[in-house]
């Protein structure tokens, strides 16, 4: 898992604007992985909003303004469960402010349930 927060964080520190689109949906599956058996309340819906975050990556046309929007709310998201984590909740914060740093929380953004239904994972090896 500290792979996990490493990669993360470091795609944002660089600029995940510069990201290819491969890279970043890999590690997202990585995330969605993660999380897959996490019971924590919110977990559902930080994967949900990955899954939507990942759909936009991979359309044709991704709309900056939904993914900085994503972005901000898997921040605040990850903000809230941080506290509540066995392990890794230091990492949990770090990951949280570079998340709100990079989004914008926009409370009135939609689910997009259809992306969340289609959530990928890799098999754990």
């Amino acid at each position: 898992m500290a792979v996990r927060f490493a990669a993360t964080i470091n795609a944002f520190n660089r600029g995940i604007e510069d990201m290819k689109p491969a890279a970043a949906v890999s590690l997202i599956e990585d995330w969605e992985t993660a999380l897959a058996d996490v019971d924590v309340p919110g977990a559902k819906g930080i994967a949900r909003d990955l899954a939507s975050l990942r759909k936009q990556i991979e359309s044709g046309s991704p709309d900056g303004e939904r993914i900085a929007a994503i972005i901000g709310r898997l921040g605040e998201s990850v903000s809230r469960i941080a506290p509540r984590a066995d392990r890794n909740g230091e990492k949990l914060t770090t990951l949280a402010e570079v998340l709100n740093e990079s989004g914008s929380a926009q409370a009135d953004e939609e689910i997009d349930e259809a992306a969340a239904a289609s959530a990928r994972r890799k098999k754990a090896a």
